[in-house]
């Protein structure tokens, strides 16, 4: 499944996930529907633009 990467950060970050979610925040407070997930082929957070229904 095919997704817009909007940012990415290593896996290994001291910090987790929580520069991703930081990120993501940042992204939905422009309005833009982001969301993180976990790339292990790459291990990476990525923040992506989240489907909407």
């Amino acid at each position: 499944m095919a997704r817009d990467v909007l940012a990415s950060t290593p896996a290994g970050h001291p910090r987790g996930s929580w520069p991703a979610e930081e990120q993501a925040r940042q992204f939905r407070d422009r309005g833009i529907p982001a969301t993180v997930v976990m790339d292990q082929g790459s291990d990476r957070f990525l923040v992506v633009k989240a489907e909407q229904s």
